[in-house]
């Protein structure tokens, strides 16, 4: 009789270590997963903020459409939750311009055009050089 119940202590302590083992690989899993649904987030909140950016070279675009000699720039223009900073540099009729964009999670996003104004109004706009996130 003593024969008959040896292995029964064996099986439990398999069946332990089944169940551990299953366990760390499903946490294993759920962290990769919460890794990956971050790195997409951030890359739709950088997206967002490179938009944003997009958003304040297209205003200085349209202000110096309307007068060659515009400058004045933008600072903290507000923007879909956001704002946006732009600076003009250089003289016209070859000017640079830099937009920054920050989103509402408060990512920055970075565009810089080098370009040529034309002499009649409206002022056509030609884009010589374009530069995203280009520190």
């Amino acid at each position: 009789m003593n024969g008959k119940y040896r292995n029964r202590g064996s099986a439990l302590i398999l069946a332990i270590f089944i169940i551990a083992l299953l366990a760390a690989v499903v946490m294993g899993m759920l962290q990769i997963n919460t890794e990956e649904i971050q790195v997409m987030r951030n890359q739709i909140y950088a997206a967002d903020a490179l938009t944003i950016a997009e958003a304040g070279l297209n205003d200085a675009f349209s202000e110096i459409r309307a007068d060659s000699s515009w400058n004045a720039g933008f600072t903290d223009k507000a923007f879909n939750g956001g704002s946006y900073t732009v600076t003009v540099g250089g003289v016209s009729p070859s000017l640079t311009i830099t937009s920054s964009g920050i989103s509402s999670q408060g990512f920055v996003g970075r565009v810089e055009a080098e370009v040529t104004v034309g002499t009649s109004s409206p002022h056509i706009i030609r884009i010589d050089s374009l530069r995203f996130n280009n520190n």
